[in-house]
């Protein structure tokens, strides 16, 4: 694979998309990078059993046009992990991220993920056993805490613990994970979002790259955390909404990417992937987001979604129609005006 340069390039600030299982896939990954070359992707979780004991190829295979590219590993094994973080390195891969910060029980059963938190230094010798594998950058993504380990204190000694590894980068989700109690969505919504404390550790850790993650949707927002912080990491909003990365493209002074150029850049990728056999609803369910908020979108969602769309020719006929709904909106806007 083909090495990017871009994460120097960014290496001032971040702007990334977070690891989300079923979403952040090689299609929604190809589909992203169309927007922004600067956004750094994620794959979703993958474990190191699936890696070592399943199909690699399914799981670690990948575009030379996604890079900047980072695959997010789920274990708790430091052998298996650095076995893993090693073979990422010669996939091509730019970077290695640890989960210790999803709340699922499937995850917790298999010591992955956010419960891990509670065990600093097991994930110290996890990222260091990762880090001496490899010479592409090991990061680590976590919560503020979990449970009953809520406190500023306990999350700066977890930070501290597996920084003396020489890790330097932390991506923080800035809410707390309820482990018993709360639905891995409930977990993403209902406890309170705490971005203080995230600035408090960039300003306490000042040698530390914290990147933060959790509830932000809009370029402002990522404006007024980079005042406090090294990255932001976006979640869902990058996929409901992915013309959001377009917009971060102003902080590379980037012209604003034409939707319907998007689009048809993105037509030859899904003639291949359908020529590979992968069914074409696996790919449109990518796209539903293209045009969100703007006339027509919801019949553009409609007509792609549920498997609706057959063929690349039901695609090209969805285009047509929200081509003409929007040219119509922007005549009856102009007509208004005269």
């Amino acid at each position: 694979m083909i090495k990017s340069d871009t994460l120097e390039n960014t290496k001032d600030f971040r702007i990334s998309v977070a690891p989300m299982m079923d979403w952040t896939t090689r299609d929604y990954r190809f589909f992203a990078r169309l927007f922004n070359p600067n956004i750094v992707l994620y794959t979703e979780m993958v474990t190191t059993g699936a890696i070592i004991h399943g199909d690699a190829k399914r799981h670690m295979d990948f575009s030379s046009q996604e890079h900047p590219l980072v695959l997010q590993l789920g274990g708790s094994n430091p052998q298996d992990l650095a076995i893993c973080t090693k073979m990422a390195e010669d996939w091509g891969y730019d970077e290695v991220n640890l989960n210790v910060g999803c709340p699922s029980d499937r995850v917790q059963n298999n010591k992955i993920g956010a419960c891990l938190m509670a065990e600093p230094n097991l994930v110290a010798e996890c990222i260091d056993q990762m880090q001496k594998a490899v010479t592409i950058p090991v990061t680590v993504k976590h919560r503020i805490g979990i449970d009953e380990m809520q406190s500023y204190e306990e999350m700066l000694h977890f930070v501290d613990t597996v920084a003396a590894t020489g890790c330097t980068h932390f991506v923080v989700h800035a809410r707390i994970a309820i482990l018993q109690g709360l639905s891995p969505k409930e977990n993403r919504e209902v406890p309170p979002l705490r971005y203080e404390d995230v600035y408090r550790l960039k300003h306490e850790r000042p040698n530390l790259t914290i990147e933060m993650n959790g509830g932000i949707k809009t370029f402002e927002e990522t404006q007024q955390h980079l005042q406090h912080v090294d990255g932001v990491m976006i979640g869902r909003e990058a996929y409901h909404n992915p013309y959001l990365l377009a917009e971060f493209g102003h902080f590379w002074n980037l012209d604003m990417p034409d939707r319907f150029n998007i689009i048809q850049q993105m037509m030859p990728y899904i003639e291949k992937r359908l020529a590979e056999g992968a069914p074409l609803s696996i790919i449109t369910r990518h796209i539903l987001g293209l045009f969100q908020n703007l006339p027509g979108a919801r019949k553009w969602r409609q007509a792609l979604s549920g498997g609706n769309a057959k063929s690349i020719r039901d695609i090209e006929i969805a285009l047509v129609n929200i081509r003409e709904t929007i040219q119509r909106s922007e005549d009856q806007q102009q007509e208004q005006h005269i």
